[in-house]
C-alpha cells in the first residue's frame, strides 16, 4: 500500500482539481478514505498493479460521490442554490473540466445496467486513471475494444449526464 499512496494522492489531486469551486475535500483525504475503504480487501490477492487500481478507482469514486452527496444535503437544507450543469464527461489529466460527480454516478450506474464492461473501463481510466493497455490487461480484451468502448461510453454518459442536468 505505500507504494501506491504517492499515485492515488496524485490521482485524487487530478480528481479534485476538476471538481467545482468551493471543494472542502482534500486529495489526502481521499486517498487516506479508500485505504480505509480497501483495509478489509486484505485477503484479495492482487493479479497486479492495473488489478490494484481498478478496485482502488472503485474505492475513491465512492468516497467522492458519498462527499458530494453530503455536500448537496447540507446545501439543501441550506435553501435554492445554483442548479448543476455539466457539459461533459473528462479525459483524465483535463484539469479544466469540471464535472458534478453526483450527475455522473448516477448515468455510470445507468451505463453499468446496460453494458457493465464500458462501465467498468470508464471507472478504470476516469477514477483510476489507467491506461488503455492496463485495462485491456486486466479485463482480458484488445487495447482496440478498449479504446472503442470508451469512445462509445463517454458519448452515452454526456448524453446522459446533459439529460440529468437540465
Amino acid at each position: 500500500m505505500e507504494r501506491v499512496y504517492g499515485e492515488l494522492r496524485r490521482l485524487a489531486a487530478g480528481y479534485m482539481r476538476r471538481e467545482r469551486a468551493g471543494k472542502t475535500l482534500q486529495p489526502t483525504a481521499v486517498v487516506n478514505e479508500a485505504f480505509i475503504r480497501l483495509l478489509p480487501q486484505r485477503g484479495v490477492s492482487w493479479e497486479n498493479r492495473a488489478h490494484f487500481f481498478g478496485i482502488a478507482a472503485k474505492m475513491m469514486r465512492r468516497v467522492l460521490v458519498d462527499h458530494a452527496r453530503r455536500k448537496k444535503a447540507i446545501k439543501r437544507d441550506a435553501g435554492p442554490g445554483e442548479p448543476a450543469s455539466v457539459s461533459s464527461v473528462p479525459s483524465p489529466g483535463r484539469e479544466a473540466d469540471q464535472v458534478d460527480l453526483l450527475a455522473l454516478n448516477t448515468a455510470l450506474s445507468e451505463l453499468a445496467k446496460l453494458d457493465p464492461r464500458q462501465a467498468e473501463i470508464v471507472e478504470m481510466r476516469y477514477f483510476a486513471g489507467l491506461k488503455v493497455e492496463e485495462i485491456a490487461e486486466v479485463l482480458e480484451i484488445s487495447p482496440a475494444t478498449v479504446k472503442r468502448e470508451w469512445a462509445t461510453a463517454k458519448m452515452w454518459l454526456r448524453h446522459q449526464m446533459r439529460g440529468l442536468s437540465t
